[in-house]
């Protein structure tokens, strides 16, 4: 089966739809799928539902699907740099479903495992905790998370052969996996894509099992707090 497209337009073709629920890894602006992002604005699917660390910036990353209004519920651990994704939210005009980190990556990683739920002990005895089952072991309590199913994946990786065994560097890791797992459909957009056999099997982070569709492009690699020293 061929999973290597030309663009993300491509890619997309036949599987984006209004109400959608989209898993995107990355980590800030670290191995974030920016052109499949990009993909999504110029197709105009809306009413989304979007699990992710963070929403990107004002003008950059997921930031652009929330100018665009196409994104109604966020599900996230972070909103610090994104002013206008504070605006909608502080308004009312979006939905904000926070997650403790580890708990938002479980969560995916549990859904691409097939397993609909969990316990924790992080968010006990906080907000985190309204409204979900408790129970206690060795006399001490843990709250229900449920897994993540996504109807659509997309995430960034570092490289990647033609059947989508991927390597992601260093913070992208962080999310980009479990994110791939959890998804129905995954597209993976890739650094660069290497010959099928040249990636040493010890090294894959990601199968390419979880990976339907993959395209390859140049990507902008922003900073999103650049720190540097006085001269």
């Amino acid at each position: 089966m061929k999973k290597v497209f030309e663009t993300a337009q491509a890619a997309l073709d036949g599987v984006l739809e209004d109400g959608m629920l989209i898993a995107a890894g990355g980590f800030g602006l670290c191995g974030i799928p920016e052109l499949l992002i990009d993909g999504i604005v110029a197709h105009g699917a809306k009413n989304l539902t979007v699990a992710s660390n963070n929403a990107g910036v004002d003008d950059f990353g997921l930031g652009k699907l929330l100018a665009t209004r196409q994104i109604s519920k966020m599900m996230a651990s972070y909103v610090g740099e994104n002013a206008e994704f504070m605006r909608q939210y502080l308004s009312g005009e979006l939905e904000l479903e926070f997650n403790p980190q580890g708990t938002l990556a479980e969560r995916m990683r549990a859904g691409g495992a097939g397993i609909p739920g969990f316990y924790t002990k992080t968010g006990v005895g906080t907000v985190i905790a309204e409204g979900k089952d408790v129970k206690s072991w060795g006399g001490q309590d843990y709250i229900l998370e449920e897994g993540i199913f996504a109807d659509l994946s997309i995430v960034k990786a570092w490289k990647a052969d033609a059947t989508g065994n991927a390597i992601f560097r260093k913070t992208a890791r962080n999310f980009n996996p479990p994110a791939a797992m959890c998804g129905k459909v995954c597209i993976m957009e890739v650094e660069e894509i290497v010959p099928v056999g040249s990636l040493d099997p010890d090294h894959i982070h990601l199968p390419g099992i979880y990976v339907h569709r993959i395209i390859q492009g140049t990507h902008e690699k922003r900073i999103e707090q650049r720190t540097v020293r006085t001269a």
